[in-house]
This record gives structure tokens, C-alpha cells and sequence, in this order.
């Protein structure tokens, strides 16, 4: 049995097994319909979601399987105290596939401890978030047909955003990659992902708090937006979440063929306008989702 806590979790290879199926399931969705059927997925999120909880039930759907669970912590034993380990311990009891989010660092990891099926992390604080980066890979994978010798551009709360920490660590693996880290100086990347990730590898990359000085040398942007959820404290949000906003007069300093990726929500980091240009990604991205956790819920159950 095998848990999804951590992107790194899997190997380059498997992510991109990962994608090949997920690529079979766009073009051939008709074979999978009943890949699943009697097996349930649980989804256990103790923190809001949209995206991430619908993809993962459409997803088992679309298997032929069912779904149950809880979209808030208000609504399960949480709100009484019970323990994330004891809850993971009762739902692997009822279902064959665990999907978590929650506000704690190393909470699914947790679960995983006590849990008899195979646990995925759908986010936890501001750590890790590896089925968004999958979908992150699958998308730019799909766009730009391979993750050799990219210039990645990554925007805004690079410090919280925990889909920025996954995916920096998820294409620090593939060659060729080079980093633009564009951020205020209060939401810079955390040393231990530099250090780990992109230092210790060598991989090229700078730092800069100038989005339009980055844009002409990037083949992806990865923007994100300042969480309010991750600050303690009020002021500092409200200063900081306008620091980055992408327009149309700024993207006609890209290249033709940049990519734009979110993770989303977006608040206002993203001019609506943008969305009329092909070069923006980030709702096909979110399609692209379902189908990535679709491979995954496949690979995880071992179903053939």
C-alpha cells in the first residue's frame, strides 16, 4: 500500500506514467468508466475547497465509483476533538481510498500513520500540495510537450503557497530547468526549499520583485495569489495582496508561446481580461485535474 503525502513521493518516472494514463483517459474516457465501480473515496477536508475536493469526486465518478465525506471540519468529529489519526483510522474502514486537506503541516502524514488504505494529501498549511502539482505537470506537459529547458517564472506568495513549494521541487528533477523567483521580499521562497531543491541541484534561477522585468524570458508563469488564510496578521495582508497584478499590457512583454498557470482561486492577481488570450492556461489547467487524479486514484488502488 502506498500514500500521496509528498510529490516526491514518486519518481519521474511514475509521474510521467502518471500522465501518460491520465493522457489515455482525454482521448479514450470510455475504458475507464468502470475502473472503480464499488470501490468508495473518501474525501476529508477539515479546510475549504472547490477545485481540488469536486476534481477528486468527479474524478472517482467518472471511475464508476462512489463518494463520501465531509467538506469542513465543523461538520465531523473534529469539532468534537477528535484526533486526525483517529479519524483516519474509523474512514479507512469505510472506504478504499483516502483524499485529506488540512490547515496543519504534516497532518495527512499523520493519517497515513493509522490509516488501512492509501491516504492522499489534497493540502496541508502551507506546506505540500502534490496533486495540484501533478495537474501542474500534466497541464505544462500538454502545453509545451516536455519539462526540458524551461524558464518557469513563479509569482507572488512564494513563502505560504504550498503549490509552489511541490512544484519547485517536482521539475527540479527534469533538465534543463531555470527559476525565476518574483515575490516581495516578505513572501520569498523559504531557504529550505531553495536550499533543497534548487542550491543543492545547481539549477539556475534568480530572485526579483519586478514581474515585469521577469516576463520576457519566461516560458511558463506560475501566478499565485496572497492567501489571506496563512497571515496572522491583517495589515500585512492587505499591504501585500496587490503587489502583483498580471494585465494585458504586461503580457505583451511575453513570449508568444508563455504559458500562464494557477493554482486558484484567483482574487485580483489575474486582469479577467487575461482570460481572452490563448497563452492563459489556467482553466484548462483546472480541467485538467480530474483526469490527473483519475491516474492517480488508479495507481493507488493498483487497479489495472
Amino acid at each position: 500500500m502506498r500514500h500521496l503525502i509528498d510529490i516526491m513521493d514518486f519518481s519521474a518516472a511514475e509521474i510521467d506514467e502518471l500522465i501518460a494514463t491520465a493522457t489515455d483517459i482525454v482521448a479514450h474516457p470510455e475504458k475507464y468508466r468502470e475502473k472503480c465501480r464499488y470501490k468508495k473515496l473518501a474525501t476529508l477536508f477539515f479546510e475549504p475547497s472547490t477545485r481540488t475536493r469536486l476534481s477528486f469526486e468527479a474524478a472517482m465518478m467518472e471511475l464508476g465509483g462512489q463518494v463520501l465525506g465531509f467538506s469542513e471540519a465543523s461538520s465531523s468529529s473534529a469539532a468534537k476533538g477528535e484526533s486526525v489519526a483517529d479519524t483516519a483510522a474509523i474512514v479507512s474502514g469505510y472506504a478504499d481510498i483516502i483524499a485529506m486537506r488540512h490547515p496543519k503541516e504534516g497532518a495527512p502524514l499523520v493519517a497515513a500513520s493509522k490509516s488501512d488504505v492509501p491516504i492522499i494529501n489534497a493540502g496541508d498549511g502551507g506546506h505540500f500540495h502534490p496533486t495540484q502539482t501533478l495537474t501542474d505537470l500534466f497541464t505544462i506537459h500538454l502545453e509545451k510537450g516536455s519539462f526540458e529547458n524551461l524558464t518557469v517564472g513563479l509569482c507572488g506568495d512564494l513563502k505560504f503557497g504550498r503549490t509552489v513549494h511541490s512544484l519547485i521541487a517536482a521539475l527540479s528533477r527534469y533538465t534543463g530547468i531555470r527559476f525565476v523567483l518574483i515575490s516581495p521580499e516578505e513572501l520569498k521562497v523559504p531557504s529550505y526549499v531553495k536550499n533543497t531543491y534548487i542550491k543543492e541541484k545547481g539549477i539556475p534561477y534568480k530572485q526579483t520583485t519586478s514581474l515585469d522585468e521577469a516576463m520576457p524570458e519566461l516560458d511558463v508563469l506560475y501566478m499565485t495569489r496572497v492567501q489571506r488564510e496563512r497571515f496572522f496578521n491583517e495589515e500585512d495582508y492587505l499591504r501585500l495582496r496587490d503587489s502583483y497584478i498580471l494585465t494585458p499590457e504586461k503580457m505583451e512583454k511575453a513570449k508568444k508561446d508563455m504559458i500562464v498557470l494557477h493554482p486558484l482561486p484567483r482574487v485580483n492577481e489575474i486582469s479577467t481580461e487575461v482570460d481572452k488570450d490563448p497563452r492563459a492556461a489556467y482553466f484548462r489547467q483546472a480541467k485538467n485535474g480530474k483526469f490527473i487524479r483519475m491516474a492517480l486514484i488508479l495507481k493507488l488502488l493498483e487497479v489495472d
